[in-house]
């Protein structure tokens, strides 16, 4: 799969708290109604590539993403093999999807000490360069990309993968890194979705959401070059900041805010459908809403 075959739009979700029969049912459906992809996080639930590869038997030509896989879970040669297994099972539709993840999930949970994330990934991906693999190699490789959110971290992702994927941002951020990354390289951001019209229920939804990530020195450290300030993170995010990072309201709105991504410099937009209740998981209707082919 080359990053022009995966499209302008893809559905990104937590799936752990979902059976892995409804797993399966939601990447066929994601594949039937025109998704490019269907992007996987990495946390503390099941092991991503394990999931790729049970949906790799299940679905003929989705896209089977990391968003993202953790580089301190895996060792370079690790994370070689089980993009490779992956490739080779899915005839190539693989999107690996990687990320220093956050030091508030690494030191004190893994116990790995959390290097200089810019070096850290570098020193990373050339050791994958160079890693050793005795199986077959896969006839045809899905693309690389990296979490990216700043300068250095896009400059890397542009210089050594085929792109990034900037998760927690705005459509202002988009046009920052198309900028920075340059005309060529594959930009996917995620952008969080939620049908609620009304401000005050949207706002107190999706607060559910935003204070699990500003919890994370990385993200907050962004927020404030795309113009927030400290007092944005209380109380899991200020009106504004909850309104930039979730794109709220009727469909309308919502379409709007997606077609910023994409007038931004996005190639792709990674829609993150959040349930209206708060729980974990995902909004089946405004998947269909939504869809490429809906």
């Amino acid at each position: 799969m080359k990053t022009s075959d995966i499209g302008k739009l893809s559905l990104w979700s937590m799936i752990d708290a979902y059976s892995i029969k409804e797993c399966i049912e939601l990447a066929q459906t994601t594949e039937q109604l025109g998704y490019g992809a269907l992007w996987l996080p990495e946390a503390f639930g099941r092991d991503p590539f394990v999931m790729l590869a049970v949906l790799a038997r299940e679905t003929d030509q989705l896209g089977l993403a990391t968003g993202i896989a953790n580089i301190y879970a895996r060792d370079p040669i690790a994370m070689v093999a089980a993009r490779n297994a992956i490739d080779e099972l899915s005839g190539g539709r693989m999107i690996l999807g990687l990320g220093v993840s956050h030091m508030e999930m690494v030191t004190p949970i893994r116990n790995h000490e959390y290097g200089k994330p810019v070096t850290t990934m570098r020193n990373y991906l050339d050791a994958m360069e160079n890693a050793m693999y005795s199986a077959a190699s896969p006839d045809k490789q899905g693309p690389l990309i990296l979490a990216a959110l700043r300068k250095n971290m896009l400059g890397l992702a542009s210089e050594k993968t085929d792109g990034a994927h900037p998760y927690f941002v705005t459509p202002e951020h988009t046009a920052q890194a198309r900028e920075i990354i340059g005309p060529d390289s594959f930009l996917a951001p995620e952008q969080k979705i939620l049908r609620i019209k009304d401000a005050s229920e949207a706002r107190a939804t999706a607060r559910k959401f935003t204070g699990l990530y500003l919890g994370m020195q990385n993200y907050r450290n962004n927020l404030l070059t795309l113009g927030f300030h400290a007092d944005d993170f209380d109380n899991n995010g200020s009106d504004r900041l909850v309104d930039a990072i979730v794109a709220w309201g009727d469909d309308a709105s919502i379409l709007k805010r997606l077609e910023a991504h994409w007038q931004n410099g996005a190639d792709h937009v990674c829609i993150q459908p959040l349930r209206p209740d708060g729980r974990p998981g995902f909004d089946p209707e405004a998947i269909k809403v939504f869809a490429p082919k809906g």
